[in-house]
């Protein structure tokens, strides 16, 4: 609770800050954020290593976590320059670009094991409910993830009615918002709603949750078991979401942050995979060029 207030804070108190970060080069406290959608007591553990080993690598005196209960408290919060780094799906960065083109940067992305560097969104549903394809699912209840979210949302949004011949609105019986990836296939599995949009790798047994994704990481944990749900659509590829870092940040900051990214999946195994939720290969650099796309997807979808 403590660290939601805080993020809060910082969010209000964004437009007091902008007009200071030219503090970056004596920056004592390195912020970073964190998108809701999962345990909030999952997500500040998985981050603890990033907490422990950062201060050195990028020479500051502490690193502090700000774990939002949604993907919008992180967006404002870079958007307000109150944070310094975060993980983003390529919707939430689009939206940020969109707002403001000189907020953040991208500089990195995760490779899958298989060498691609994008995920799928998946539509997964009830074993036991009947439903087993798009054809099945017509006129049920549809559950989205978030609506920042790229694969709980932008992308079943824009791309689903080529494959069902309708707008999403008229071939569902009604839609919602499950309040996060893990709410939401929570959500399916206790039956609020029938099908729903969540995230994996697409790479591996999806009787297993994949190798990476928002499945992999409930399957993991113990949350769900995948005997209970089936796949009713897998979308186009995404490109994976990038790492960003506050623009303003100081150069030579950056530089090292980068450097311990990217080194991180060879000098702590452990935390790449906790910090990432799954298995996958190393880091890329990437930049804004790599998610055009997605940005233009998500400007289309507001012009609609």
């Amino acid at each position: 609770m403590l660290f939601k207030k805080a993020l809060l804070s910082a969010i209000a108190l964004g437009a007091m800050f902008a007009g200071s970060i030219a503090r970056a080069e004596n920056l004592e406290t390195f912020r970073v954020g964190i998108i809701g959608g999962e345990n909030e007591a999952d997500r500040l553990r998985n981050y603890q290593c990033i907490v422990d080993q950062l201060p050195k690598a990028i020479g500051v005196k502490e690193v502090k976590l700000f774990p939002a209960t949604d993907y919008d408290g992180v967006i404002q919060g870079l958007l307000g320059g109150t944070l310094d780094y975060a993980e983003l799906g390529a919707s939430g960065f689009a939206k940020i670009y969109l707002t403001d083109p000189k907020a953040v940067e991208p500089i990195l992305t995760t490779i899958q094991t298989d060498g691609a560097t994008g995920y799928y969104s998946i539509m997964v549903a009830r074993k036991d409910s009947g439903i087993k394809t798009l054809a099945d699912a017509k006129g049920k209840k549809l559950g989205f993830a978030d609506p920042d979210s790229t694969s709980g949302y932008l992308i079943p949004v824009t791309s689903l009615p080529k494959d069902i011949k309708a707008p999403v609105k008229e071939y569902f019986g009604e839609t919602g918002f499950g309040g996060g990836h893990e709410n939401l296939v929570l959500a399916v599995k206790d039956g609020k709603f029938d099908v729903g949009t969540t995230f994996g790798s697409g790479v591996g047994d999806f009787s297993e949750g994949y190798t990476s994704g928002n499945l992999r990481k409930m399957v993991d944990k113990g949350i769900i078991d995948m005997k209970d749900f089936v796949e009713v659509w897998k979308s186009p590829l995404i490109p994976n979401g990038p790492i960003v870092v506050r623009t303003s940040l100081d150069a030579d900051m950056k530089s090292k942050f980068k450097k311990f990214m990217l080194d991180l999946p060879k000098t702590d195994p452990a935390c790449f995979a906790a910090t990432m939720g799954g298995d996958f290969k190393a880091y890329t650099e990437v930049n804004t060029e790599f998610y055009q796309p997605i940005i233009d997807a998500r400007k289309a979808q507001i012009g609609g």
